[in-house]
């Protein structure tokens, strides 16, 4: 596994990882590598390109997520974690956090439950249901949502809703073309609190990372 490049990559992002945070991300590379080769979990193939798009991808918005997230144990939902990202490196990076990961997909949740043994991380649930039933069952417990990919930010926007706190937030990875997808996004029901640019170190593509915040209307009587 090439340690430089992941330390190349860390270090452009400004984050403190210790060698056992590393270790752990390399071997969930590892593992993802692994079991890609027989249930494709992912489409990329490759160390070098699973490095850059997956690892430091995920991990470019720990910054940003600190910075709005309160309190010393957020509970984050990722929705169509898919192989487990971001939910994963982020899990790794901040044990203290708490991760639910929303995955439809059998052979994806049982790579989650795998890597989740493997790396013994106990600051994450993996939920093998569909992101409308899980919402029903953990209606308003979540702090933030997240996703990656998972489907258009108008649609994410409402199925990420019924997860959150009052005062919850969604964070949409995006890339530079959200801002057609921001036009479907009625801004009577929620509100862009950011709109970060993340800079990938050593790939040339444009990531930005969403902030909102849905508008909780008042009813006033007379």
């Amino acid at each position: 596994m090439s340690e430089g490049l992941l330390a190349l990559g860390i270090g452009d992002l400004g984050l403190e990882l210790s060698p056992s945070n590393i270790a752990d991300l390399e071997l969930f590379l590892q593992e993802m590598g692994r079991w890609n080769q027989v249930h494709n979990l992912t489409a990329i193939e490759g160390e070098k390109d699973s490095i850059r798009l997956h690892l430091i991808d995920s991990i470019a918005v720990l910054p940003v997520l600190k910075r709005f997230l309160r309190g010393p144990s957020p509970k984050i939902a990722d929705l169509g974690s898919g192989g487990g990202l971001p939910a994963i490196p982020i899990a790794i990076v901040q044990p203290e956090w708490q991760l639910s990961l929303i995955e439809a997909i059998r052979k994806k949740t049982a790579f989650l439950q795998h890597v989740r043994g493997k790396l013994k991380l106990k600051n994450i649930e993996v939920l093998c249901e569909r992101v409308e039933d899980a919402a029903m069952q953990h209606p308003a417990q979540f702090d933030a949502v997240i996703s990656r990919a998972f489907t258009n930010l108008a649609r994410f926007l409402d199925l990420s809703l019924p997860f959150l706190k009052p005062d919850g937030l969604v964070f949409a990875m995006k890339a530079k073309r959200a801002d057609d997808e921001m036009k479907d996004v009625s801004m009577d029901d929620w509100r862009l609190v950011a709109d970060v640019p993340l800079h990938i170190p050593n790939l040339a593509v444009e990531r930005r990372l969403l902030v909102l915040a849905p508008v909780r209307k008042s009813t006033l009587t007379s």
